[in-house]
């Protein structure tokens, strides 16, 4: 690998690109829409920059891939992987999995429901999970499935990065999650359509962290 810090293991999250709801601001909870083709653009753009072979994203350095069921989260992993999707397409290494779809709103599904960006969330939450604590556990479990899959790698013995393609609400709870804060824990997050976050653990001590600034991979 070209450096030290690229043979940490890394949790690269990404978040679909737009849908017309998210554009006018509805929240779209379970309801199985497409990305606009704007958002198609944005996840293509954000691939042609950082994913591919010697790039930031590198698909050769997947051990384990979680995917949405959602048709935008679909959309989002076949364009940020391109060519590449239909090479990996049967691979055992991609999960598609209901624990990442995004939760739904109940109340507010189908409607405009601007106070639930933040302040409100962990409200959104235990509509349907009924306590922080189930929330929590939820969540929890994926972090420590992953955990478990990165621990034999932390000295850099094989890569070891982690893709999980989902949804604004289900990846800044599973942001908490994996820093090992509470599913209610102040902590405010911008994830904009098509973007992509990093999570890593220290490799001296296992810590949980996320990356606050990122070099691109030496040409």
């Amino acid at each position: 690998m070209a450096d030290a810090e690229a043979q940490i293991p890394r949790v690269f999250i990404v978040r679909h690109g737009e849908t017309e709801w998210a554009k006018i601001g509805k929240h779209t909870g379970k309801s199985d829409i497409e990305l606009t083709p704007l958002g198609i653009r944005q996840v293509a753009s954000t691939a042609s920059q950082l994913v591919g072979p010697g790039k930031l994203l590198d698909p050769t350095k997947l051990i384990k891939i979680f995917v949405s069921p959602r048709k935008r989260a679909l959309q989002t992993f076949e364009t940020l992987l391109g060519q590449q999707h239909g090479e990996i397409s049967g691979d055992d290494r991609i999960t598609i999995t209901e624990d990442i779809a995004e939760w739904d709103y109940v109340s507010c599904h189908h409607m405009f429901c601007p106070h639930l960006r933040a302040t409100h969330l962990i409200i959104v939450l235990t509509v349907i999970y009924r306590s922080p604590q189930q929330v929590a556990e939820h969540l929890g479990r994926l972090v420590e499935q992953i955990k478990d899959l990165q621990r034999p790698f932390m000295r850099g013995e094989k890569a070891a990065d982690v893709l999980i393609v989902a949804h604004g609400l289900i990846l800044r709870v599973f942001v908490k999650r994996w820093l090992g804060y509470p599913v209610d824990f102040p902590l405010s997050m911008l994830m904009m359509p098509g973007s992509v976050g990093i999570l890593t653990l220290n490799h001296s001590s296992e810590e949980p962290a996320f990356q606050i600034g990122m070099a691109l991979p030496a040409a």
